[in-house]
């Protein structure tokens, strides 16, 4: 394997040839691990109708791909860096690829419910070791910063486009292809994984087994209860119990980390000021704007009427400025300070969110539309930046449990804004139904008042990108002037002494 070279412009702003497929590989596995957090959403009634599901089981079919997702993330990292990032690259799409098609042959509840946790766990192994593959796959400068803009745009489309192709299927062929769809595409990618994909530097050690079972145990915990406090309330002990354990737990890994010679989360990765207000970002912005996904789907359906398949196609145009949002970013980011582009897109999706808050019942769509442009374009205007700079001055040897932390800390913002918003929505909802007149409650009634709470929902979710905002500009951008421009010096992105690991970076050329 050869060293980086550095190369002219004309050459070192194209990616092409194997690393091309190296991207195209990177991208298809993240859009699927994404998609399919929100592909199942649109289509559980058909998959309640097709297998019988109980409420509980149907609750279940959501929750156990996010409790394995969201507990694994960590292991799924460090086990890159430990045991080379391609093997677990691969391992992790080869697990949710056999996963999917069980999930899609499934003849009942159990084993849908074990089909979606193997996903989940195959997508925590895939989805940190991507992002790092990105960071030994491609050089410092304008060939990463495209690589980025490219895998942020697939991070942040994932979402809509799971509206999209949930409603489709569910209307169209049958929710099981759902779970099919995975499988070609898993394959395809797997055969070109050894061809594609450089392997980059490993660390040396071994896997911290007695911390890994800690912050496995606290991160099931956390997303458990998360997952049940809009249904039973904080109060209740099956949301307080595993939040409170969660944090005990959370803090006893903590303890242990700082005096285990293996630690599995190393934690000098925290001591780098703008790194770790980066992370506190992405927790605030996935808190404050993950959520709207969730509102604005049962505003079209319960409030407006629209059919799963209208539902997700009405997700169509903010697919598309996402894309337009990040390849922006990507072009800028080495042009302009990184801090400027994230600071300013989390305004702009604040911006967004505070203007899609005026929602009513009887709102059109194109009125809940623009909005929701607007936040979405802030939000992939900050994407790209905000990977980069999580991801600066890491160890190559450490960045699968760095981009493990950047996702966890997405994770953990989604669930904890989205159990947050929910029940403020649902009290808001249920105290303006109180004040309604009795002998029975119109139809128009409660779409107003269910609307009401969304609308404070979102309002909240403002103010918490508002402090994202705050946190962008004075934990992470006072004295932090860096760019990832084609002359930014690599060892922006590496520890001293980590220079051998140029040798283990393929060529550009």
């Amino acid at each position: 394997m050869t060293s980086t070279t550095r190369l002219g412009p004309p050459v070192a702003d194209r990616i092409r040839g194997r690393l091309m497929l190296a991207l195209i590989i990177i991208c298809a596995t993240q859009l699927m691990m994404v998609l399919d957090g929100t592909i199942v959403t649109v289509a559980l009634p058909a998959i309640q109708r097709g297998l019988h599901l109980s409420t509980t089981d149907l609750v279940w079919v959501t929750t156990a791909y996010g409790l394995t997702y969201g507990g694994l993330l960590l292991i799924g990292g460090r086990a890159g860096d430990l045991f080379g990032r391609r093997r677990v690259f691969a391992f992790g799409l080869g697990v949710f690829t056999v996963a999917s098609l069980v999930g899609g042959l499934a003849p009942d509840s159990t084993w849908l419910i074990v089909a979606r946790a193997a996903q989940g766990i195959g997508s925590a192994a895939a989805s940190p070791t991507a992002l790092a593959l990105i960071m030994s796959n491609f050089a410092a400068g304008r060939l990463r910063n495209k690589a980025m803009g490219a895998y942020a745009a697939m991070s942040s489309v994932g979402g809509a486009l799971g509206q999209i192709a949930g409603g489709l299927f569910a209307d169209l062929v049958g929710w099981r292809w759902i779970m099919f769809v995975n499988v070609p595409i898993g394959v395809a990618v797997l055969l070109l994984v050894p061809r594609a994909l450089a392997e980059g530097q490993r660390a040396k050690g071994r896997l911290d087994a007695q911390g890994a079972a800690i912050v496995t145990a606290a991160m099931f915990m956390m997303v458990f209860g998360l997952t049940n406090a809009s249904t039973y309330g904080w109060g209740d002990w099956i949301v307080a119990g595993p939040l409170l354990a969660a944090c005990v737990m959370f803090a006893v890994f903590l303890l242990w980390e700082a005096k285990t010679p293996h630690a599995m989360l190393p934690l000098r990765i925290f001591t780098d000021r703008a790194r770790a207000g980066t992370y506190a970002l992405a927790f605030l912005i996935a808190a404050s704007t993950f959520a709207s996904f969730f509102f604005i789907t049962l505003f079209f359906q319960n409030v407006q009427g629209y059919t799963p398949l209208r539902t997700g196609l009405s997700f169509l145009p903010i697919a598309g400025i996402v894309v337009v949002a990040t390849q922006l970013s990507s072009r800028l980011v080495s042009r302009v300070q990184a801090r400027y582009l994230l600071s300013g897109g989390v305004l702009v999706g604040a911006a967004g969110l505070a203007w899609l808050s005026r929602i009513t019942a009887d709102s059109s769509y194109l009125a809940v539309l623009a909005p929701l442009l607007l936040l979405w374009f802030g939000v992939g205007l900050g994407m790209v930046p905000m990977a980069l700079m999580a991801l600066a001055k890491v160890a190559p040897s450490e960045s699968g449990i760095a981009a493990a932390v950047l996702n966890t800390g997405q994770q953990m913002g989604g669930a904890v804004g989205l159990a947050g918003l929910a029940t403020l929505a649902v009290t808001v909802t249920r105290h303006d139904l109180a004040q309604q007149p009795g002998g029975g409650l119109s139809e128009r009634a409660v779409a107003v008042a269910t609307t009401h709470g969304y609308s404070h929902a979102l309002l909240l979710g403002a103010g918490i990108a508002v402090l994202g905002f705050l946190v962008g500009v004075f934990v992470v951008g006072i004295g932090n002037k860096m760019k990832f421009g084609a002359g930014e010096d690599e060892s922006a992105y590496e520890s001293p002494g980590d220079g051998e690991a140029r040798a283990n970076r393929p060529a550009t050329g």
